[in-house]
């Protein structure tokens, strides 16, 4: 009996933890230029759809962005839940520089 307790409780704890992961938080991702975008995401949300989400919105090629989090460049199967993004926080976008290197 106890451990039919045990295994109810610990069914309970994975559902509040998928719940609290699959909860929503507002992100603001900014260009270098000042322009602001906002998307309301899920927190496991890959980055990878973000940025899709985001190109087609501005009408860019997602192969030419790339995002960063607090310095970082992100990684496509991030998600705010791994980088412990809170409701609010922004995401800088640079567009890709080809060349700059001396001849």
């Amino acid at each position: 009996m106890a451990d039919d307790q045990d295994q109810t409780q610990h069914e309970h704890e994975q559902e509040s933890k998928a719940e609290a992961d699959s909860s929503t938080i507002n992100v603001k991702v900014v260009t270098s230029t000042g322009d602001e975008v906002f998307f309301k995401i899920k927190k496991n949300t890959k980055m990878s759809k973000l940025k899709g989400a985001y190109a087609q919105r501005v009408g860019k090629d997602v192969q030419t962005i790339r995002f960063l989090y607090d310095g970082e460049r992100l990684g496509e199967d991030e998600t705010p839940s791994s980088l412990d993004m809170q409701d609010g926080d922004t995401i800088d976008v640079m567009v890709e520089q080809v060349g700059g290197g001396r001849l």
